[in-house]
């Protein structure tokens, strides 16, 4: 979890939220001034209202202790979306509960309710659907991991499915294998074709790719990306990002792969870092590996270079690189966009 308040409203709330902070020193405490001790807190002199206001825009999680009555009615006014509320935990004056109170899956106050109660001895309340169930918490599915969902205005509707125990079809054909863990729900059948999956019976879907995905399936389904691909980039200094970002598209249309499945760019070490690369990789919130001419001459290609091995020292630059990185097979071989630039993609084999 990131930035964390523990608002406390009373002397017994303090006591609690200093146990926490024990536990979890980097969290912040937050209680009024009249209660100040020598407990390493804030005090604030204005009001609760006031306080919890500030921190519903700055924290990741709030610990509420006191009751949930008096939570609900102070974030009220506040609440956004499930996207951009921070959890929201509440513990009362005994620590008997520890509640799950907003933003239970994607803000992760059902984990941290867990975590909590596991340490202070107390009772996690959780009321989400999914994990009163037992089922598969849609919009988690692959989160430790990483993974993007293409289009999440179906979650809601897959999600009732599941929980419902309405038949619900999984296919994935890249990505990592364990994000469930022990046996599926006995609603959830896995089909090992994408073909036997349109062709089922499967009221709602759950599609795990790197490829794009269309048609009418989609309207009751969530497509998942998985971190599967490496973009492997030779240019010159002066390529532009905008070369870069014209080619990169090319490719992904062509040969049918999501942007949203890119783990990172690879080429290779330069003198001075290419900030066109850089500023390409930024745009996709992932990083720049880069390696030494001498390993990329290691590597086997099925496209070598006599330019390139003259220019740059070794036979490939962009498959090459995408294939040290990613440790796994090519999906895309060199594609060329003259002069100066070249792209290659390799998928991680998970």
């Amino acid at each position: 979890m990131g930035k964390t308040a523990i608002l406390a409203i009373t002397k017994n709330g303090v006591k609690i939220a200093s146990i926490i902070k024990e536990m979890f020193p980097t969290w912040e405490i937050f209680a009024p001034a009249k209660f100040a001790d020598t407990t390493n807190a804030n005090w604030y002199d204005d009001s609760t209202t006031s306080k919890i206001a500030d921190l519903y825009k700055s924290s990741d999680a709030i610990i509420c202790i006191f009751s949930l009555g008096a939570v609900i009615r102070l974030i009220a006014p506040h609440l956004g979306d499930k996207k951009t509320d921070p959890a929201v935990i509440v513990i009362d004056d005994k620590a008997n509960f520890v509640i799950s109170t907003l933003s239970g899956h994607l803000g992760g106050a059902n984990e941290l309710a867990n975590e909590l109660a596991k340490k202070l001895g107390s009772t996690a309340v959780i009321t989400t659907a999914a994990d009163v169930n037992k089922t598969i918490p849609v919009d988690l599915v692959g989160r430790k991991f990483g993974w993007n969902i293409d289009d999440d205005s179906t979650v809601t509707k897959i999600s009732a499915f599941m929980v419902n125990e309405e038949k619900v079809g999984v296919y994935q054909d890249a990505g990592e294998r364990n994000w469930w863990e022990g046996d599926l729900p006995k609603n959830v059948t896995v089909y090992d074709t994408f073909e036997k999956l349109e062709k089922s019976d499967s009221k709602g879907f759950l599609i795990i790719t790197d490829r794009k995905i269309t048609g009418e399936i989609l309207k009751n389904a969530v497509v998942y990306r998985p971190k599967t691909l490496v973009v492997g980039v030779g240019l010159h200094g002066d390529t532009t990002k905008e070369k870069i970002l014209e080619g990169l598209y090319a490719c992904l249309e062509k040969f049918n792969l999501s942007p949203k499945a890119i783990a990172r760019f690879a080429s290779i070490k330069k003198p001075q870092d290419i900030n066109s690369l850089i500023e390409t990789a930024k745009e996709f919130g992932v990083s720049v590996e880069y390696f030494e001419r001498d390993d990329l001459a290691k590597v086997r290609i099925p496209n070598p270079s006599v330019m390139v091995e003259a220019f740059e020292g070794t036979a490939s630059v962009s498959e090459a690189a995408s294939i040290l990185s990613s440790k796994g097979s090519l999906v895309v071989e060199k594609q060329k966009f003259p002069p100066d630039l070249t792209i290659a993609i390799a998928r991680i084999e998970k």
